[in-house]
Formats: structure tokens, sequence, C-alpha cells
């Protein structure tokens, strides 16, 4: 007898491979629109479906769960993300739903996105690329948008994970000296490789450091982890790159870091109220602005999806996810 097909809802839309090949493989239910699921088309989706894939724009909460634990029927939340910030693990542990992401698929593309903005704030890219467009442009100048090499300053990586020693493999190649605060110290072999130096007092790196990058998961102990605090710390020709999370830096102390010169500039990927960015941002000189696209190639997208199914696929034929983060009730 055929097994029946798990019926699966997907909140966004999907490369379209591999939302092909979720219809050939599952009951699967897609989002056309791509349209953000509001809380309660997410609780009606959990209420009817036995595997629910969210994305970071979905809040999966606690409503969430409880609307599950009504329909009896979910068991699975197959994120389409690394992160799992925008899911409450305790919940999902409390209605027995399990939880797994894609790790690993993305990190070259978001390693090269930090990369790419470490260059491109200290050399002033952004508004020199503005002003060719704008058509402001005059010429040629021997002062005209002078900036600052990278070759010789200190970079400071702030979670040193695979992202962030990716990072550090590519700042090497740009002759950037690597600092690293992480809650755990690399084994000596990787610490060589890399050659880099570990702090475990954070304000003591900050301090010390030219070019700060975050690269840490945003839980509630790095929520507005660099803060007004920290911001005093550091050094005014510092310069902060996040491609992370947003809420892991207070975005209210940093433009009022930015506007009184406390550090020299900054490249944001992500914004703690995204898609809301703070206005003042926009006009501050200095700062880079990406709309959350770090990980946007079209080769990790469908990596992501190859991920899910075969999340989904291992949980159908009643084993562990391999990519689980959270084992509910199998």
């Amino acid at each position: 007898m055929t097994k029946p097909r798990p019926k699966v809802i997907v909140t966004r839309r999907l490369p379209q491979a591999v939302e092909t090949r979720m219809a050939e493989l599952f009951d699967v239910e897609l989002n056309l629109t791509d349209t953000a699921m509001t809380e309660a088309e997410l609780c009606e989706a959990a209420r009817r479906c036995d595997v629910l894939v969210p994305t970071v724009t979905d809040q999966v909460n606690a409503a969430v769960f409880a609307a599950a634990a009504e329909g009896g029927r979910l068991k699975l939340c197959a994120n389409f993300g690394v992160g799992v910030d925008h899911i409450d693990l305790h919940a999902a542990r409390a209605a027995k739903v399990t939880v797994s992401n894609t790790p690993g698929v993305l990190t070259d593309d978001t390693a090269d996105m930090v990369m790419a903005l470490i260059l491109s704030v200290p050399r002033r890219l952004g508004e020199g690329e503005k002003l060719v467009r704008n058509g402001e442009w005059q010429g040629w100048s021997p002062t005209g948008m002078l900036g600052h090499r990278i070759t010789g300053k200190r970079l400071g990586i702030i979670g040193m994970g695979r992202i962030g020693s990716a990072v550090a493999r590519r700042a090497r190649a740009f002759g950037l000296t690597v600092h690293y605060h992480n809650r755990t110290r690399l084994p000596p072999s990787l610490e060589a490789e890399l050659e880099a130096t570990f702090w475990s007092d954070l304000d003591a790196m900050l301090a010390r450091v030219d070019i700060i990058t975050i690269n840490c998961p945003h839980t509630p102990d790095t929520h507005h982890l660099i803060d007004a605090r920290r911001f005093g710390l550091m050094q005014k020709s510092a310069y902060l790159i996040n491609a992370a999370r947003g809420e892991i830096v207070d975005e209210n102390a940093l433009c009022e870091a930015l506007e009184k010169g406390q550090i020299a500039g900054a490249g944001l990927d992500v914004f703690e109220h995204e898609p809301a960015v703070d206005p003042r941002l926009l006009t501050l000189p200095g700062v880079v602005l990406l709309p959350h696209m770090g990980s946007a190639t079209f080769e990790g997208r469908q990596a992501m999806g190859e991920k899910v199914i075969a999340n989904i696929r291992v949980w159908v034929d009643g084993h562990r996810p391999p990519d689980i983060v959270l084992e509910g009730w199998m």
C-alpha cells in the first residue's frame, strides 16, 4: 500500500526547481504570491499541515504552535534558512514539533558579502556610486573621494563559526590582521591557520580593532550585543559591519554613534526592524546599506531548498532529519 504523502505548506516562493521537486514528492501548498503570511495565516496553516516550511520573514511563535497542537498534525518545522531566532523553540518543544534548518550551504555567499562590505565602507564605494549616478561627479581630483586602505588594518570578528572563519580566510588574503571573540576558543591548529588572535573579553577587542564584523547568531544573549556603551569603546576610525542579524545591534545607538562621530562608518545588510530602516541611516555619510542579500545567490537558494527536501524526506521515513535543531515527538 502506498504511503500517503505528507501535507507540506511553504510560506514564501522558493526557487522554481525546488518547488517543482516538492510537488513531485509531497502534497505541497505553495505561496505563489510570495507575500509574507500574517500570524493568523500561519496559525491556519499550522492547523492543517504535517510539515511547515517557514523563512526568516515568518514569526513562528507560541500562537502558531498552539494552533498546531489544536490541529494535531504538524510534526516538523523545516526552516528554509540557517537562523532560527524567528521560531519559538520552547513553544515547538511543548507542541512536540521537530525543527530543522539548512546550515553550511550559505557560508561562502555570506562571507563574500561581508568582505564586500569591508571593502566598500572604508573606500566609500556607496558614496562614489551615488555621485556618478546622480550626475554630480566633476572628474578625477587628487583629493577627491579619499578613503582608507584595509591592508594592515585589524579586523575583529564577533562569532568564529563557519561564516566567521570563512571571513577570516578572505581577510588574510587582503592583508588584514585577524582578531576574534567567540564563546569558545578555536583549536590551536585552526587558530594558527587563520593567524587569529583570540579575545575572551569582547570589550577589550572592540577597543583595539579597526573594523568589526558581526557573524554570530541572534539569541537572547546577543540581542543588542553592540549597544551605546560598546560604541563608546570603539575607535573613532572604526567601521562596523553587520550581515548577521539586525537585532544584534541597537540601531538607535548605532545612528547616534555615527552622528556623533564615535565611529567612522557602517556596512549593513540587516536591520533591527527590517524591512523598516531608521531614516537617519539613509542620509548619513560613510554608511553602505543592502537589502538583506548576503545569502542571495542562485546556488545558495537552490542548496537551501535541497536541504529542506532532504530533511522532510528523512523525517517522513521515520528518522531524525540530518539538520535537526530541536527534536520534538518523532
